[in-house]
């Protein structure tokens, strides 16, 4: 069957977060703002590293990264299902769901990526300070942030296409709140093991590429930091570390279990919670982690805000 004739046929629906919930105007106002406080606090941080020169740094340019990435991804899914909460038709076209699975794809696939460059640069940070402007110059700080969107917009230019090319000729709904692709599979009418294989081997690199890094760089900075003397310089190296692990933790344990686990550890309902938590709540917690642990991100924002009260 043709992508002309499947897209012509009829459009997919989305069951929603919740199905037949009384308690929906509720979550439909948590939801809203969460995505508000999120879209917010990522261009917030984005302003200030831009305006404040003592934000000019290799970690701070990596950080604005993640707040567009955080940005994308919570406006891939979030205003769709806001607008299924409170609409009769939940519909969503077969090229739109295509679209949403691109660009969630990419999002998650360049933070994946995104987080274990950050962990370098912890780590170049804390173990080499004095080769740290020479290792993390500019041209090395936009060749791993053009790294980190290559390698996650190649993960959905590869799953896309095959995605969408997989006949889908049952029943068009969808129980979730957005074309996930393990989700998208459950209504193909063709064998999708192969494909399901093969992008579970892909998710598992994907993972342990960034998790590798990750772990590596943290181990080097625990024994450059048990070898220090001076109690103020481990403190220091403890409170850059821990957002960044806050977050990785949070991040990846979300992603490990939608794409790594087995099928016999998921039920729909676990998955549209799971799924909620990593494109929802994530984006929100990111920011709000990194500005309320850094001294130098609250300190540019009270000077911007007493600035703006000024003038």
């Amino acid at each position: 069957m043709s992508t002309k004739n499947r897209t012509a046929s009829s459009d997919f629906i989305l069951l929603g977060l919740l199905v037949n919930s009384k308690a929906t105007g509720i979550v439909f106002a948590v939801i809203l703002a969460i995505f508000v406080v999120a879209v917010t606090a990522n261009l917030v941080m984005i302003f200030l590293i831009h305006m404040d020169s003592h934000l000019h740094t290799p970690m701070y340019f990596l950080l604005s990264q993640l707040s567009i990435m955080d940005t994308l991804f919570i406006c891939t899914t979030v205003p769709k299902l806001l607008v299924d909460m409170v609409s009769i038709q939940k519909t969503i076209s077969f090229v739109a769901c295509g679209i949403q699975i691109f660009l969630y794809l990419t999002m998650i696939g360049s933070e994946f990526f995104l987080l274990g460059l950050m962990a370098y640069d912890r780590y170049v940070a804390v173990c080499n300070p004095l080769r740290y402007p020479v290792l993390m110059n500019r041209k090395v700080c936009l060749l791993l942030a053009a790294g980190a969107w290559f390698g996650g917009s190649l993960d959905g230019f590869l799953l896309t296409p095959i995605t969408m090319n997989v006949p889908y000729c049952g029943s068009r709904i969808i129980d979730h709140f957005f074309c996930e692709i393990p989700a998208v599979l459950k209504l193909a009418c063709a064998d999708t093991s192969l494909y399901e294989t093969l992008m579970y081997i892909c998710c598992v690199l994907m993972l342990l590429i960034p998790i590798s890094i990750i772990s590596t760089s943290y181990s080097l900075i625990l024994f450059t930091v048990h070898r220090m003397r001076s109690a103020e310089g481990r403190k220091k190296a403890f409170t850059t570390c821990s957002s960044h692990l806050t977050v990785v933790s949070i991040f990846y344990g979300a992603a490990f279990y939608t794409y790594v686990l087995p099928k016999s550890f998921h039920t729909p309902e676990q998955d549209k919670v799971v799924s909620a938590f990593y494109t929802i709540v994530t984006p929100m917690l990111n920011p709000l982690i990194y500005s309320l642990r850094n001294k130098d991100v609250s300190g540019a924002f009270k000077k911007i805000f007493a600035q703006c009260l000024s003038t």
